[in-house]
């Protein structure tokens, strides 16, 4: 190896030094030293940016994935959360409809038919509902949390980070409450509910009852009455159809009243009380079918110098119905036993809608006939019974008569 030449060279085993440690004047040679040591610093200073660069890399991508991974839990969260809004918000609206329609039950009863206790009960339901509704509407206005935009950088990243998780805790809390009230609401409704159909369940069934409280009502409007709770009873939840149908009920009931009013007024005078007494013996005799009765001076060309007068009209399709009108000397006469015996005979007649098959109804003998034996067999002989009008029936139609009851 050569030596330089500002260099001396050293013994063996010594070392060689510089020119100016032994003494040579300032050269070329340390400067060219000095250029050297640069080059390592500049070297150093890229690693360490480089590893810096890496670290912060590093704490990038764990920035990154740790808010990737919180976001995906808020999105979960605040989807659920809604979901459990939804359900909750569906089941008020219901309860506030059904709570809407009890409301115009109530206000539209006129207590002609309904239960109050069942009144009181359903009024209850409602205020009980009345508090759940105030509770999930509480729970409904809450507002849900919104992530924002996701943050570049690391030191945005870790924050926003926290941030969603408690933004989730809060959504998980929010879908808690949620899914705990639903069911809540739903036992309100269906409390109301069944409230509701209870008391118009009392309606329909009053309505027997109110018919035979009215029993000088008009066929016609006693079958509207029973109609209208035959529907009513059909109804199964209390919605605007089942409010319709408690309406109709209740009209009906009072046409009942009304017409039952104007027969009596009809009726009314001295003979009063032996019409009614007259028309309930022939509803004794024919239970089932439904009677309504007419009172005229002259029926049938009879009812004049003390003779009696009856004409009933029937009907063969449901309900078992038929009208009856009698002379007022009927009522004048009564109680006599030629006054039961006539009418017997019409009853006879009217009875007939429950036994057709039991003889021939194609003549007009034929049909008196019946009605004769029909009043023969309920023990009434008196002529008046049809046998001085239309002559004794045949045994046949006594015999048959027996079975038509």
């Amino acid at each position: 190896m050569s030596v330089p030449a500002d260099i001396t060279a050293p013994p063996r085993g010594g070392h060689a030094l510089p020119a100016h440690i032994v003494g040579a004047s300032a050269g070329g040679s340390p400067a060219a030293r000095s250029r050297r040591r640069p080059r390592r610093g500049i070297v150093l200073g890229v690693a360490g940016a480089v590893v810096i660069a890496g670290a912060l890399g590093a704490v990038q991508v764990t920035a990154n994935l740790g808010y990737d991974d919180a976001a995906s839990g808020f999105d979960d969260a605040y989807e659920s959360t809604q979901s459990s809004f939804s359900a909750l918000d569906g089941a008020t609206a219901q309860l506030a409809e059904t709570t809407e329609v009890a409301n115009q039950l109530v206000a539209a009863d006129a207590g002609t038919l309904t239960d109050p206790t069942a009144k009181e009960t359903l009024n209850a339901a409602v205020a009980a509902a009345g508090e759940t509704q105030s509770t999930a509407h509480g729970l409904l206005a809450a507002e849900l949390p919104d992530a924002g935009e996701k943050p570049a950088f690391f030191w945005d990243l870790f924050g926003a980070t926290e941030q969603l998780h408690a933004q989730t805790a809060h959504l998980e809390g929010l879908a808690e409450d949620a899914d705990a009230e639903s069911p809540a609401v739903g036992d309100a409704d269906a409390a109301i509910d069944g409230a509701g159909m209870a008391y118009l369940g009392t309606a329909a069934t009053a309505a027997s009852a109110f018919e035979a409280a009215h029993l000088s009502a008009r066929n016609d409007d006693v079958i509207a009455l029973r109609e209208a709770a035959g529907t009513l009873s059909l109804s199964t939840t209390l919605d605007t159809t089942s409010i319709d149908s408690f309406l109709a009920l209740q009209d009906a009931a009072n046409q009942v009243v009304a017409s039952e009013q104007a027969e009596l007024a009809e009726k009314g005078g001295p003979l009063l009380n032996a019409r009614l007494e007259v028309e309930a013996f022939a509803r004794s005799l024919a239970p089932g079918v439904l009677l309504e009765f007419d009172w005229n001076p002259i029926v049938n060309n009879a009812g004049f110098n003390g003779s009696m007068g009856g004409l009933t009209t029937w009907w063969w399709d449901e309900p078992d119905r038929a009208v009856i009108e009698l002379s007022n000397s009927v009522a004048e006469q009564w109680p006599a036993e030629r006054s039961r015996a006539l009418v017997a005979h019409e009853v006879g007649h009217a009875i007939s809608v429950k036994c057709e098959d039991m003889y021939d109804s194609s003549t007009q003998d034929s049909i008196e006939k019946w009605a004769t034996a029909w009043a023969i067999s309920m023990g009434f002989t008196d002529d008046a019974n049809g046998v001085w009008a239309y002559g004794y029936p045949p045994q046949s139609y006594i015999d048959a008569a027996y079975g038509c009851r």
